[in-house]
């Protein structure tokens, strides 16, 4: 029997390649003093570029956790079934110091380097992140109560992966999550209504709804609740310190759009018991520094998932034919694959820039401190608000074969609007931009002191920054112009940075295309003259 048909023209798998040989994160390494995690920052790269990865991202989401509520005997669990590979995957992440591990770190770029590892990974599998960004934020905020610290941070910066309900105090490593949000308010937590009462002992007891915990599986939450002195926020453990079970019931997993090997649940506490972290009324102010870090990682995430996206796109167009010749030789797909690169490269040096300034911030460098406020708040609006483009873009460049599962480009799709939704969507990060102006008005200057490094390196940079300057000396509607001002100022840090460390061929034509009006509203609309092949050559690096 003769076959039916030959398999011709079609592109090889995107496997067995180093996902840190990325000159932008190399570069960006080097520039912020760790290079003493290069080493292992490639070995995880190569493992992030296997085939064996690529499998473990793919059965975690065809395999998306179960929730058991009760035993077979009735009586309650409130515990959650993983694919093994979900396992794996935390325990390389956990391994590699993609949680809280730079906080015990005494190696000056210690949060560069991990941020580096996070963007790399993070290219496997986005879900499992999660839970290690929420434990890498963790501390920070429980900082405000240095006994809770002593006790949880070194556990919580242990590089042991160590799954299963015990109490914290007896495990090798945790794993902390986040309840913040209620049906009733969202984003708006003042809204709250779940009650903390006091104890004798000094601790409380929570009862209330939360409309979403992320990953309820973990060992601790921070939380918020009403106490006697208003809003305030709670360390709660899932088991307590004499071995029985908290009162935290996972009452059902929310079906999300992407995400799915990743559990997000709505819980109830039943007179939960929890400590105190900070003081009572001040819990938004204690838990904004948790959140200031995962704002951080929801860059770094958009910045992975476009890096990811844009070496498939350059993968496929180099070995895919059309109309005689190499995709990647067409004109017009040079120009598509080009601007994605442009993107890719502009979210990866402002993610990186920023980690580099928590380094400083947190080492007391209070000028960083200001910089990264208000460069944090403006890089999670756009960088994650462009995330989702650029995956569509992307992925069209595979055509039919990107619509399709198997290409693993619609998890890819999926997953892309996460970043700009949580910790605060489009109009709370810009808003938070504008409160952080208000409330602390030399970050303004300390934005512009870093935007400014690059004067004279562009004319479409120069025009944009005074334009800006403008644009804030005018206060009439600032609420409403809110994310023009957001992104102009993101852009203009992007365009910066682009100018003193990428290349010319790329620095030149972001600022020329994003700030000099010479691009139209799609992908792959660059001026003519580009020369994209030195812009593809940083894509290329790790893709053919």
């Amino acid at each position: 029997m003769s076959p039916t048909h030959e398999v011709t023209n079609q592109v090889p798998p995107h496997h067995g390649y180093d996902a840190a040989a990325d000159p932008a994160l190399t570069e960006a390494l080097s520039r912020e003093g760790a290079n003493w995690a290069a080493a292992e920052l490639h070995e995880l790269g190569v493992l992030a570029g296997s085939e064996r990865a690529a499998e473990w991202g793919r059965l975690v989401n065809e395999n998306p956790p179960a929730l058991h509520t009760h035993d077979r005997y009735g009586h309650r669990v409130d515990e959650l079934e993983f694919h093994p590979y979900w396992h794996e995957l935390m325990r390389i992440a956990v391994g590699s110091g993609l949680h809280a591990a730079p906080w015990q770190e005494p190696r000056p770029g210690a949060h560069l380097a991990r941020a580096a590892k996070f963007y790399v990974w993070g290219q496997v599998e986005a879900g499992h992140t999660c839970p290690v960004s929420m434990t890498y934020a963790a501390v920070p905020a429980l900082r405000a109560t240095p006994e809770l610290a002593d006790r949880f941070e070194p556990l919580l910066a242990s590089r042991t992966y160590d799954f299963g309900l015990r109490t914290p105090e007896t495990k090798r490593g945790l794993i902390a999550g986040m309840s913040m949000t209620e049906k009733q308010g969202g984003s708006d937590v003042r809204a709250n209504t779940t009650t903390a009462t006091p104890a004798a002992d000094g601790t409380y007891r929570l009862t209330g709804h939360k409309w979403f915990t992320s990953a309820p599986m973990s060992d601790v939450f921070l939380t918020l609740a009403q106490a006697p002195g208003g809003l305030s926020c709670f360390l709660l453990p899932r088991v307590l310190p004499d071995g029985s079970r908290n009162r935290i019931l996972l009452q059902r997993l929310k079906d999300k759009l992407g995400n799915r090997s990743n559990a997000s649940a709505e819980i109830e506490y039943d007179e939960a018991f929890g400590w105190l972290v900070g003081e009572e009324g001040r819990g938004v102010a204690t838990i904004i520094e948790m959140v200031n870090m995962t704002r951080l990682d929801c860059a770094l995430g958009a910045a992975s998932g476009m890096r990811l996206g844009l070496v498939r796109a350059v993968h496929h167009a180099t070995h895919r034919r059309a109309f005689g010749k190499a995709l990647i030789d067409q004109p017009l797909m040079r120009n598509v694959l080009a601007d994605l690169a442009l993107e890719s490269e502009a979210a990866t040096a402002v993610a990186l820039r920023l980690a580099g300034a928590t380094d400083r911030a947190v080492a007391g460098d209070e000028g960083e401190a200001l910089f990264r406020r208000l460069g944090l708040a403006v890089t999670k609006y756009w960088v994650c608000k462009r995330a989702p483009m650029h995956a569509a873009e992307a992925l069209e460049c595979l055509g039919g074969n990107g619509y399709i599962e198997e290409s693993g480009m619609p998890r890819l799709y999926r997953e892309a609007p996460l970043s700009s939704i949580w910790e605060g969507s489009g109009n709370v990060a810009a808003l938070d931009a504008l409160r952080a102006m208000a409330r602390a008005p030399e970050a303004v200057e300390a934005f512009f002191g870093e935007v400014e490094r690059a004067a004279g390196a562009d004319r479409h940079l120069d025009q944009a920054v005074a334009g800006l300057r403008k644009q804030l000396a005018d206060p009439a509607e600032a609420e409403y112009r809110a994310r023009r001002i957001t992104e102009t100022m993101a852009l203009v840090l992007q365009a910066s940075l682009l100018q003193r460390y990428a290349p010319g061929a790329v620095a030149d034509t972001f600022c020329a295309s994003r700030l000099g009006g010479d691009h139209g509203g799609a992908f792959g609309t660059l001026p003519q003259g580009v020369d994209t092949a030195a812009i593809l050559d940083r894509a290329r690096t790790i893709a053919a």
